[in-house]
């Protein structure tokens, strides 16, 4: 970018500042910017005016021009750089054309989040907005696994063979609102145990339904996670995989669940893992281990703080969805 200033303004400029800051006489100053100024601009800067995107005439006084280019910048700044580096990520609030809707739907899915991310929320505002952009990420999940149809009317039709999978506890929060999205959906369960946290046990009871297999594992480790209990259809490897855990923070657990399902025949590519924030560091994780796999979420945070937790972030979602936290 080049801000393109007529000469006379240049030179003014430079003898207002040269007599009053450093207290030269005008001579001096025109002589130094006839001899020394001028030609090395002629010969050094004018030449890269050819190089620049973008060139603004009149400098600071264009207020036109900077206006255009500060809501370019933050438009800009509004899609993280995760989706130059990470293709298979979408961001909702990204994927809407026209500018006046796209503000509308920004600030909105920044409300909501404002909202469940604010510590004196109640349980009935927490829940409520959370289901509302859980509603949005599957929604636009959902619309990813349209098909084409050939036939008289040319239209499209929803992937049929779907299957949501979630992260206990905190992804059994947003299993309400898949449903919402997509009717008489098959869902199963993963529990992965973190090592670590105040020695926890975790006892897990779930009545068993038909074409589902029940595995419990114990000591399958990755890092200081454990597997503890799968819960999946029987015919899962033939359908579309819904991944459901709202936060995406360092990626071990999620790198764990994709690996399972795998093991279970699903394709990497009919993996589509659904959050609703995350972290720089377990979006590159995801992606780098597993680059077929799509990460659809509603907002990318800022990355992780030195105890691995998500910033800003929004608190224990699992306690505060199920109303468990202690506070």
């Amino acid at each position: 970018m080049q801000l393109c200033l007529g000469r006379d303004i240049c030179l003014a400029r430079r003898i207002k500042r040269d007599t009053v800051e450093k207290g030269r006489d005008i001579a001096t100053v025109l002589d130094q910017y006839s001899k020394f100024v001028k030609p090395a601009f002629e010969d050094f800067i004018l030449p890269t005016k050819k190089y620049a995107d973008i060139i603004i005439p009149r400098g600071g006084d264009n207020h036109v021009a900077i206006d255009l280019i500060v809501q370019h910048i933050r438009t800009k700044l509004g899609q993280h750089d995760l989706y130059k580096i990470d293709p298979n990520l979408y961001v909702i609030q990204s994927t809407f054309q026209g500018l006046t809707y796209f503000l509308s739907f920004f600030f909105s899915i920044r409300g909501m989040h404002t909202l469940i991310r604010d510590s004196k929320t109640t349980k009935h505002d927490f829940i409520f907005y959370s289901d509302r952009l859980i509603r949005l990420v599957g929604c636009k999940t959902r619309v990813m696994l349209f098909y084409h149809v050939q036939s008289v009317y040319s239209g499209v039709d929803f992937c049929k063979r779907l299957c949501g999978v979630s992260v206990i506890r905190s992804g059994e929060s947003m299993e309400n609102a898949l449903r919402a999205c997509c009717k008489g959906i098959k869902l199963g369960k993963i529990l992965i145990h973190k090592e670590g946290d105040n020695d926890q046990q975790v006892c897990v009871l779930w009545p068993l339904y038909q074409s589902i297999v029940l595995l419990i594992i114990c000591v399958n480790k990755l890092g200081n996670e454990q597997l503890r209990y799968v819960k999946l259809p029987s015919d899962i490897s033939e359908r579309h995989v819904l991944l459901l855990d709202p936060i995406l923070g360092a990626g071990n657990s999620a790198v764990q669940a994709i690996r399972l399902l795998i093991s279970k025949g699903v394709p990497e590519s009919n993996i589509i893992f659904l959050n609703l924030i995350s972290a720089p560091q377990g979006v590159n994780v995801v992606c780098k281990r597993f680059p077929r796999i799509k990460i659809v979420t509603s907002e990318i945070e800022m990355g992780l703080n030195d105890k691995f937790r998500v910033v800003p972030g929004m608190g224990e979602f699992g306690d505060r969805y199920f109303g468990t936290d202690d506070e």
